[in-house]
């Protein structure tokens, strides 16, 4: 996968993202949306996450594409 190829899976994922955050219009969202909008923010931190891996490669010299997406538990248990 490439950086642009990630770029546009982040942008769906986000646009995802708001249309769950802004489709309850002041309800609750139901257990399917809220399971959802916990899959896309995970999916976004991995994503995130292999374009930092991607970067972090070009800079040392290596091969970008040898990056790989982690795990849910890892990316999600980063300290901020």
């Amino acid at each position: 996968m490439n950086d642009e190829t990630i770029f546009e899976r982040i942008e769906r994922l986000s646009n995802e993202e708001q249309q769950l955050e802004e489709s309850h219009h002041g309800q609750p969202l139901a257990p399917t949306q809220l399971a959802r909008l916990k899959d896309v923010e995970i999916e976004l931190d991995q994503c995130y996450d292999l374009l930092r891996q991607r970067r972090a490669r070009r800079t040392a010299g290596l091969n970008p594409n040898e990056a790989t997406v982690r795990p849910s538990d890892v990316v999600e248990n980063y300290l901020q």
